[in-house]
């Protein structure tokens, strides 16, 4: 019998639909720069912790009301349910690990019922963002090292992981995976990729038994 599988996604573009820095920073009026440095940061022509930190800055001075609105337009993405039930109905775990923010993916967390989850945090003060994060940021290092761990405290073998993302700050962790999956990928993630799918997350469930 095969070792249950442990599925490991990024959030944002992949759990959901939306990039909840852009969401965020409707509220800042700071959308549109947001939206070009992600982009460049995507498509790998930013080192990710220092296009995050150019984000979050853009924030300063924000409400922390914010992270209710924009998670209440989270959109998520098709088939991320099915995937979810599916990986539990073989006595696998799901995890995300996100470069974004633990504010808006705990309550997503929950209502999806995720086993395990990461991200960055955004630092408050007298319930207004400062515009900086708090502790370590959550780039492609710090997501391989999530996979790892996540498989090695669930005795997982390498063999039965699966890593699901659309941007170059996900290329590592799916090099880690024994499946790196590409999901509505940048051209060099889809390039490097094992497979690639598009649209909806259930087409991954079939290749659950590609998993040893």
């Amino acid at each position: 019998m095969a070792p249950s599988p442990l599925v490991v996604l990024d959030c944002d573009s992949t759990t959901i639909q939306d990039e909840v820095i852009e969401l965020l920073a409707d509220a800042a009026g700071s959308r549109e720069r947001v939206a070009e440095v992600t982009e460049r940061a995507m498509r790998g022509e930013l080192d990710f912790a220092e296009s995050l930190r150019e984000r979050v800055a853009t924030l300063a001075g924000t409400p922390e009301s914010v992270f209710r609105e924009a998670y209440e337009r989270v959109r998520l993405t098709p088939g991320i349910h099915r995937l979810v039930a599916a990986v539990h109905e073989r006595g696998g775990r799901v995890g995300v690990v996100s470069g974004g923010f633990h504010e808006v993916l705990d309550p997503l967390a929950e209502d999806l019922g995720l086993d395990l989850w990461r991200a960055n945090r955004l630092e408050v003060v007298e319930g207004v963002l400062t515009g900086r994060t708090r502790g370590a940021i959550v780039d492609g290092s710090a997501k391989a090292a999530a996979l790892r761990e996540w498989a090695a405290a669930s005795g997982t073998p390498l063999t039965s992981t699966m890593a699901i993302g659309d941007g170059a700050n996900d290329l590592e962790m799916m090099a880690v995976a024994a499946l790196g999956v590409a999901f509505n990928g940048k051209p060099l993630v889809r390039e490097r990729a094992d497979v690639s799918i598009e649209h909806d997350l259930s087409l991954a469930i079939p290749l659950l038994e590609h998993l040893g």
